[in-house]
């Protein structure tokens, strides 16, 4: 008999089906996912199909959720455009909307629900629209005045949990990397995608950002036991967390590693937006998917949104250095949870591990 029930929200997202390996792997746990398509690998889970942004799909599912003792709430509504989108109202409303239909039907069939955990990440700190104070710090750097989906939800938590049993967790991951397909903000596709175009006419792997900033990623397993810890920790109780790999980065200095994990040669900075070129690719990535026997899908179904996100995070089009973008780890450390892991093996990790799942070729 398991002795906790994990419903993971997002499963089909970088970080809920990350979540979805980590408790497949723990033993005692019985774990329910939750999403609008299946995920490519259930891990042992249960699928329930579910639009949260539908009340009425939220209360169909019911018995699914009953006596759930854990909820990751890793679900994401982004808008087409997608930079623009994190300040525009409806992307807001609905992400606020998805929560609150989702704990309405939740709760009230989950007496022993001990956990919530919410994710958010650095535009809580205002990455998007102004310099970081570096390094952004919990409970000092936040910009409550932006506009942001991430403050609806946690006024809604905050107040939803108070005189409750069950305690909640915020986690502010940093860029997030791992192997996921059709979402909006996953690296590993695009800059395969890219690389497998340009070595397929057998050029080296030239770096299409623009000028350098010093930042920081985060391994979503990694993250997924952030997520874990925060669950059972008395030290995570109504906290909210950075969390990094604990180094930091350029993505020049870990190209030639990411070209090499990708038996390529680093080549030389040539800006190009992926976001406009990739139309260009549709036609050569079934090729190549042909010629591999892939098992990724059509190009705009396996990249979705994150060709816009490579432009935005590795700054094509900006001649001048960004300012850093660092936060501080400290409090998490402080709090018990001390994994570490080096940027340059976790970009390497996942190239090889796309190539190894015929995602890549």
């Amino acid at each position: 008999m398991a002795d906790k029930k994990v419903v993971v929200a997002g499963a089909t997202g970088l970080v809920g089906n990350a979540a979805l390996r980590h408790f497949a792997g723990t033993g005692g746990c019985e774990v329910v996912a939750l999403s609008r398509r299946k995920p490519r690998a259930l891990h042992g889970a249960r699928h329930v199909q579910i639009d949260l942004a539908d009340p009425a799909q939220c209360a169909r599912a019911a018995a699914e959720l009953q006596g759930a003792t854990h909820l990751v709430y890793a679900a994401l509504y982004e808008a087409p455009n997608l930079v623009d989108g994190w300040r525009d109202e409806r992307q807001i409303r609905t992400n606020d909307l998805m929560l609150r239909n989702l704990m309405a039907v939740l709760e009230p069939v989950a007496p022993s629900l001990r956990h919530v955990a919410l994710l958010q990440g650095t535009k809580a700190y205002g990455v998007h629209v102004r310099p970081l104070t570096v390094p952004a710090r919990e409970g000092r750097s936040e910009m409550y005045e932006q506009p942001n989906f991430y403050w609806a939800q946690e006024s809604f938590v905050r107040e939803l949990q108070r005189g409750k049993t069950w305690r909640w967790s915020i986690l502010r991951p940093v860029l997030i990397v791992g192997e996921a397909m059709g979402g909006a903000m996953d690296l590993i596709p695009p800059l395969g995608v890219y690389a497998a175009i340009l070595r397929e006419e057998g050029r080296a792997l030239d770096y299409p950002g623009g000028a350098a900033r010093v930042s920081q990623a985060v391994d979503v397993d990694l993250l997924a036991r952030a997520v874990a810890w925060a669950g059972e920790s008395k030290a995570a109780c109504n906290e909210a967390f950075n969390v990094t790999n604990g180094d930091v980065f350029t993505w020049e200095n870990v190209w030639p590693a990411i070209a090499d994990s990708l038996e390529m040669k680093p080549g030389v900075a040539t800006p190009l937006s992926l976001a406009q070129e990739y139309p260009k690719w549709i036609a050569p990535w079934d090729a190549l998917r042909r010629k591999h026997d892939l098992i990724a899908p059509d190009l705009e179904a396996f990249v979705g949104l994150s060709f816009q996100y490579a432009d935005y995070s590795m700054r094509f089009g900006q001649t001048r250095p960004g300012p850093p973008s660092i936060v501080s780890t400290v409090k998490i450390n402080k709090a018990g949870f001390t994994e570490m892991m080096d940027t340059e093996e976790m970009f390497r990790k996942w190239f090889t591990q796309a190539r190894l799942s015929r995602l890549l070729p």
